[in-house]
């Protein structure tokens, strides 16, 4: 006889997970959205120099990072949530606040992960759609908000789409929320978005004690495989309710680490910056070579629908093309997992890696 789970595991969708970690070491792996920089050997140096202590249980106040992150924006220590990357701030975000009979408002297609916190609570997903622009709207986001509602989320820039809103869109629309409601800014990609300064939405805090700017040290700062994310926020209540709910330990002595000492080096995320927007330009315009227009990217991927010859259906272009590109060593993510059919996600690599994808795809279209 089969194991009996509960209905809240059976309501769990499964977290479209890219299949690239057991494929040789020649393929792109263009599907993640990691950096395809490793971490700078001072980062390197900070995370061996803690090995020797792991017979010793990580800080679980984890005050020197939440102090460092205290310097580096500006806000006390004592408003900064840290997790095992920043999906576990979310994930927690939702055990805390969530429940039946509550309601979560977020933009769709946006990051897979945001299902999972209705599913789990028992709470009410109100998806809404994106403009014509894959970007979020705002308002029509303003109008589904209720007394029910416990929970908005703004994922600027959105993953999968790329694209961003200027940080006085989002002012503006926070500005409509009740203070009640908790609004989460996730902000993963910030670091890449050209459209404001990434410490503009700062501001937010000091006006909103209930706003958390959702932000990660996976992406430019090259960090994917230590895991370890941060809130921003508007007072010290969302930190004490998310650590709660969470079991002890949640951010490692190494990752700790290495969080601390990559902070110190601001000169290279702006030199990463610089990298990704040159790759952005390429492959754009790589993209609409082969007749590809992409979103309007400010994130370190880019996001578009493949062209789809007549009697075909997305979803098997899609297929198709997807699987061509992993013949040929070319990994990318398939919008179809990610809320479009007929869509692809493609994290810019580095030059050879970008000319590869384009080559490859130029062949298979």
């Amino acid at each position: 006889m089969a194991l009996e789970f509960s209905e809240r595991v059976r309501r769990i969708p499964v977290y479209p997970a890219a299949g690239a970690y057991a494929l040789p070491e020649d393929v792109a792996l263009l599907a993640s959205n990691e950096s395809p920089y490793p971490p700078i050997p001072a980062v390197i140096d900070a995370v061996s120099a803690v090995l020797g202590g792991l017979n010793r249980y990580p800080d679980p106040t984890n005050a020197k990072l939440r102090g460092a992150l205290s310097d580096r924006y500006g806000i006390p220590a004592a408003h900064i949530a840290i997790g095992n990357g920043s999906c576990d701030v979310l994930l927690a975000a939702g055990e805390a606040l969530l429940e039946p009979g509550a309601e979560l408002v977020y933009a769709w297609p946006s990051f897979s992960v945001y299902p999972h916190l209705a599913a789990a609570s028992g709470a009410t997903a109100i998806t809404v759609a994106l403009n014509d622009r894959d970007e979020h709207d705002l308002d029509a986001m303003a109008r589904e908000i209720t007394a029910a509602t416990r929970l908005v989320i703004v994922c600027n820039p959105n993953n999968p789409t790329s694209t961003a809103l200027p940080a006085d869109a989002i002012a503006s629309f926070v500005e409509q929320v009740p203070r009640h409601v908790c609004v989460i800014v996730d902000e993963a990609y910030c670091e890449f978005n050209t459209l404001d300064d990434p410490d503009t939405t700062l501001d937010l805090l000091k006006r909103h004690r209930n706003v958390v700017l959702l932000r990660t040290f996976s992406k430019v700062y090259g960090l994917c495989g230590l895991r370890v994310g941060f809130g921003l926020c508007g007072s010290d209540e969302f930190v004490t309710a998310v650590n709660q709910v969470r079991q002890p330990f949640f951010c490692n002595a190494a990752a700790q680490a290495a969080a601390i000492e990559a902070l110190r080096h601001q000169d290279e995320v702006n030199a990463r910056v610089e990298r990704t927007i040159v790759a952005r330009v390429d492959v754009e315009e790589g993209l609409r070579e082969l007749g590809i227009e992409p979103a309007e990217s400010q994130a370190n991927f880019c996001w578009f629908d493949l062209p789809v010859p007549d009697g075909e259906e997305p979803a098997e272009v899609e297929a198709r093309v997807v699987r061509g590109l992993g013949e040929r060593g070319v990994l990318v993510r398939a919008g179809n997992a990610l809320g479009r059919a007929g869509a692809l996600r493609v994290t810019y690599g580095t030059p050879g890696q970008n000319a590869r994808f384009l080559r490859e795809l130029g062949a298979l279209l």
